[in-house]
């Protein structure tokens, strides 16, 4: 396995005045580059390596510190042209995130998955560890359908490689799920404004990548639809399309959990469950 303590900065946290869920990725790359540089696999990261996905889930919240949080990571699969990296980022010694990412070695040039050369197979046999799945998040594919939200891309959403960095999709799929949302039901408004009845707290997160997202003057697309809703708890399903060639570059899932004010769960009234059912979107048959 691999530690590192990775500091954290005020400009992390979120409106409700903790480290903002879409955050807790930056410090999983942080980590994850530290790992790799700190041995052979480093020519990887020059050569290239790509996100296939990320598995988050937030146990508790993170809240600002001088000592930043400690992450523990270490490869938990290892195939001809994939790793799967397990995390563990803890606050204070309390579990705070458990989380997979799973890389492949890849050739932009050729724009295709290559396999690990033996120098880096054996510096990462080395950090193997024993790590128990995260449980899969099913969701219907959109086909079209939800809330369509416009997705502008900043030029310093690129990555050392030109394209959109991974952990920056995270904030693509916050900054959708709230436009959404508040448009389903205004009660569902972020923290502290006056519309605001609860608090929205992110359980699980996960990302898959099928595609490179370039830097574009024109805004690629969202769709974002709940796609089960339970006593306290709402799904909800997101693609990132290109709309000019209609093709999807990222899927994503959201657990989101009701809560009071204080923090504390709380079941969905029935205001909000009724909207929600309005867009509700299920499996084509």
């Amino acid at each position: 396995m691999f530690d590192v303590v990775c500091p954290l900065r005020w400009s992390d946290l979120d409106a409700q005045g903790h480290v903002n869920n879409a955050v807790i990725v930056d410090y999983l790359q942080e980590a994850r580059v530290a790992f790799l540089r700190s041995g052979p696999a480093s020519d990887l990261l020059d050569s290239g390596v790509v996100v296939v996905s990320h598995q988050v889930e937030y146990q508790r919240a993170i809240d600002y510190s001088d000592d930043g949080v400690h992450v523990t990571l270490g490869v938990a699969e290892l195939g001809a042209a994939r790793i799967l990296l397990a995390y563990e980022i803890r606050q204070a010694g309390e579990p705070a995130v458990r989380a997979r990412t799973l890389l492949c070695p890849f050739d932009f040039d050729a724009q295709s998955p290559t396999r690990l050369l033996p120098a880096y197979r054996g510096f990462l046999a080395g950090h193997r560890m024993t790590a128990e799945p995260l449980r899969e998040v099913a969701v219907p594919a959109l086909d079209g359908r939800g809330t369509r939200v416009p997705l502008p891309v900043r030029w310093t959403d690129l990555d050392a490689y030109g394209h959109v960095n991974n952990a920056k999709v995270f904030d693509y799929v916050q900054q959708a799920r709230i436009t959404a949302t508040t448009k389903w039901d205004p009660t569902m408004a972020r923290a502290g404004s006056r519309e605001s009845r609860h608090l929205w707290l992110v359980a699980r997160q996960d990302v898959d990548y099928l595609a490179q997202m370039d830097h574009r003057m024109d805004p690629y697309e969202v769709l974002v639809a709940p796609v089960a809703i339970g006593s306290s708890s709402i799904t909800l399903a997101t693609e990132i399309i290109d709309p000019v060639s209609g093709a999807v570059a990222v899927r994503g899932r959201t657990v989101l959990v009701c809560a009071d004010l204080d923090g504390r769960k709380t079941p969905l009234d029935d205001v909000t469950r009724t909207r929600l059912e309005g867009h509700l979107v299920r499996p084509v048959p």
